[in-house]
């Protein structure tokens, strides 16, 4: 459906995206996952037709986003971070205005803004101003006016930024409803927001393509090792010698425990395994009380830091941002 080929956006001696190539298959829920400045915006602008490549090319279902502009726009439905909406129209006001302007004509002209407005559930604040809604229902006006021209592709630009939580969750539950009836391709780098609705992640860092999976076969993949994290009641010589002996540990790390003559243990497995029992069965027999025992596996965090290496870089400068200088 959309195939991205060796594509680069250089800002002078900065280059926001390099080399990026990937493909993305209809009828799924694609997250662009990635810290700030990673290039997710300027991808996105580049897919849409609204930023130029400085290499590469981008196929809408077969059409070039630049040799052939309007049929590969006519298949996209493009919300930006900032909803591009008139203050002071209603929204249907703004909706025909968007159907019109996006070439809608005849039946479909009614027909695609009251499903718009369905949709998005926005029926009941569409003779209002939109200066006058809250930003919750004023990003839904902005995916109601993505629908119209009834694109394949829905790309929605960090749709929950700025939402208060009861807003996230709704606006979630729409990406989700779309999914149904279009491929949708979002950006975020909350990790949560992608966890919960995307069936396909792409991490990108630097600009780079990084990692394109499932959310559980990412964390699979970057699972490694286990960990079963105890706190204990007895000396480290003895832990070490009983913990040491189970089959599968393939490591210790003593911590200070949470209770007072306590050790706190992480224990490491390798191969990848389920200890506990194991583990429980050793400690009773040598008579070391356990006060606290659970199992850590790796997590989609985990997997987003160790790719994008987020823990260990510096923000980027103003001049380094997505969009290049002047965002």
């Amino acid at each position: 459906m959309i195939e991205i080929d060796h594509v680069t956006k250089r800002y002078g001696s900065h280059t926001a995206v390099s080399d990026l190539t990937l493909t993305v298959e209809p009828g799924r829920i694609y997250g662009f996952l990635g810290p700030n400045g990673a290039g997710k915006s300027t991808t996105m602008n580049i897919m849409t037709g609204c930023l130029s490549a400085t290499e590469g090319t981008v196929r809408i279902e077969g059409h070039d986003i630049f040799d052939e502009p309007n049929e590969a726009k006519s298949r996209i439905g493009y919300l930006p971070e900032q909803p591009p909406v008139y203050p002071e129209m209603t929204p249907r006001e703004y909706l025909r205005f968007v159907a019109r302007a996006k070439g809608v004509r005849g039946e479909a002209f009614s027909r695609q803004i009251e499903n718009a407005l369905a949709v998005t559930q926005t029926q009941d604040v569409q003779n209002r101003l939109i200066k006058n809604l809250s930003k919750g229902y004023r990003q839904r006006v902005g995916i109601a006016q993505a629908l119209l021209g009834n694109p394949s592709v829905v790309i929605l630009d960090e749709p929950t930024v700025g939402l208060d939580p009861l807003q996230i969750i709704e606006i979630r539950d729409l990406i989700k409803t779309l999914g149904k009836t279009h491929t949708v391709i979002l950006s975020s780098h909350i990790l949560s927001e992608v966890r919960a609705v995307c069936d396909q992640i792409m991490i990108i860092s630097k600009g780079r393509l990084v990692a394109s999976d499932t959310p559980d076969h990412l964390e699979k993949l970057f699972a490694g090792s286990m960990s079963l994290e105890l706190t204990l009641r007895g000396s480290r010589e003895k832990i070490q010698s009983v913990l040491g002996s189970v089959p599968g540990v393939g490591g210790l790390t003593f911590t200070e425990g949470e209770v007072e003559g306590a050790q706190g243990v992480t224990l490491e497995t390798n191969p990848p395994a389920d200890l506990s029992e194991a583990v429980f069965s050793a400690c009773a027999q040598a008579n070391l009380p356990i006060l606290r025992m659970g199992m850590r596996k790796a997590s989609l965090e985990d997997v987003f830091l160790e790719l994008t290496g987020a823990a260990e870089d510096e923000a980027p400068a103003a001049s380094e941002t997505e969009g290049g200088p002047a965002a």
